[in-house]
């Protein structure tokens, strides 16, 4: 799959390691810095998507997605991405998102609106109305991004459960322009939805215009 993430949010907290390793499958265990798990809100705009080798689709090919993510490594020690839950503003998406890529895809009333430095973000699930919403100040471009914000936002891989083993998918995309972000208003349930604790104490807030992004297809870990 090719697409875009566009108008791009990272709001990240600090976790105890035990609140989140509970969360995760048998096969991965918590990426720590700084000794603490790190859970992200990530809500952006997604464009062009399309499989390789076509053209981006009307209306299919653009919307809004958030998700919910925490950092985990194999058994290997590989670092990747697990997602406890993606929201999606187009139904087909979700449904090719959990039919072709087996993660936890919501179909969610959803918009993203950007004027100047103020970025908005609304979303709320259609059955359980569990909610992401986010008023964001972006301020400037960060010219040498520290390693927190390496760690956090430097990610090349998924991991997943698929027919119960562990799979991965790449992601291949350059390195993520950031930009001094701070989160105006926050209102969201869908960390609780997913299992965990409320967040304790400020988040780090990053923000990016986005980068252009490929995700291949699953394959077996050994």
């Amino acid at each position: 799959m090719h697409q875009r993430w566009s108008e791009l949010t990272f709001v990240h907290w600090r976790f105890p390691v035990e609140s989140v390793a509970g969360l995760l499958p048998a096969e991965l265990a918590v990426e720590t810095f700084d000794g603490s798990a790190w859970v992200g809100l990530v809500p952006f705009l997604m464009k062009g998507v399309r499989v390789a080798g076509t053209p981006p689709l009307p209306w299919i090919s653009r919307f809004p997605e958030t998700n919910v993510r925490t950092y985990v490594t194999d058994a290997a020690g590989r670092s990747g991405v697990w997602f406890f839950s993606l929201d999606a503003a187009r139904l087909p998406a979700v449904l090719g998102g959990r039919a072709g890529f087996r993660l936890p895809y919501f179909w969610s009333d959803m918009s993203v609106s950007c004027a100047a430095t103020r970025w908005t973000y609304r979303s709320q699930r259609r059955r359980s109305g569990a909610r992401a919403n986010l008023d964001v100040r972006v301020g400037p471009q960060l010219d040498s991004p520290d390693e927190l914000a390496h760690f956090l936002t430097a990610r090349y891989q998924l991991f997943n459960l698929v027919a119960g083993r562990l799979a991965a998918a790449t992601v291949e995309h350059p390195p993520w322009p950031l930009n001094r972000a701070d989160l105006l208003n926050l209102d969201e349930t869908v960390l609780r939805a997913a299992g965990l604790p409320s967040p304790v104490g400020p988040p780090l807030v990053h923000a990016s215009l986005g980068v252009p992004v490929r995700i291949g297809m699953w394959h077996w870990m050994n």
